[in-house]
């Protein structure tokens, strides 16, 4: 399992940026609303941004990219703006696989599939297996996913294992329940961004995200561009990590 201790990747100005970046990828109902057009235009055009910041990782130093694409919440919305996502994804997943594994892109998918349509799974592990040799950047999709929920899920399976004897209760801490996550193989977020101006987390990477460093910016997402996100990773270079601790 990949270490969730400091990292050190350069980033442009010589500074230490992020390894793990996560994005709640917010506004892409509104960036389509200003322009007079239904909320599926905006999701499609936000859909088109994921693949310039995926590219734009190994220019600054970003190892892991995890995006919060549907949450667990969203299925609240419209039964039209929920069938056009999921048709969306579909689409998406299929269009791109080829370019994730000719880019070397490992592909992962986080969240609880158990709502999500046959043919939608079926594409998800086609292109993780698709890109399972792939050892450049790794691109995590959230997708029905929910903080509460995914530590919900670990919680039930880490039950089960203590009941079976697997497990101790006093062997139960910090280190054993992340085993237990969706985001197991992954180290911790180092900056989350959420665009479009909200202030929130909306029950992302809960467990994960409890010493990361968070980026509010008024950006809606289909406007969000590399250069943006060059300089948020650079910026992050310059905060001080201490995770609890006081300088000497």
């Amino acid at each position: 399992m990949p270490s969730n201790s400091a990292h050190t990747a350069k980033v442009s100005g010589g500074g230490t940026g992020p390894r793990h970046v996560a994005i709640i990828m917010d506004g892409n109902g509104r960036w389509a609303t200003q322009r007079g057009r239904p909320r599926l235009f905006g999701h499609h055009a936000g859909a088109r941004r994921v693949r310039e910041i995926v590219e734009a990782c190994p220019k600054v130093g970003v190892e892991y990219l995890t995006i919060f694409a549907f949450s667990t919440e969203n299925w609240k919305r419209t039964q039209v703006e929920v069938a056009g996502l999921m048709s969306l994804f579909r689409r998406y997943i299929f269009k791109e696989m080829q370019a994730f594994v000719k880019e070397n892109v490992r592909v992962r998918f986080i969240g609880d599939r158990v709502r999500l349509d046959a043919k939608l799974i079926g594409l998800m592990d086609e292109a993780e297996a698709m890109t399972s040799h792939c050892t450049g950047t790794n691109l995590t999709i959230a997708l029905n996913y929910g903080g509460r929920d995914e530590v919900a899920r670990a919680t039930r399976r880490l039950a089960e294992d203590v009941a079976a004897g697997k497990l101790k209760p006093e062997d139960v801490d910090e280190e054993t329940l992340p085993k237990y996550l969706d985001t197991y193989v992954l180290p911790d977020p180092d900056l989350v961004i959420r665009t479009s101006g909200e202030a929130r987390i909306s029950n992302f990477l809960l467990w994960q995200s409890a010493y990361a460093e968070y980026e509010f910016i008024d950006t809606l997402w289909p406007d969000f561009k590399a250069e943006e996100f060059a300089r948020l990773t650079s910026a992050y270079g310059a905060r001080d990590r201490r995770y609890g601790a006081v300088r000497a």
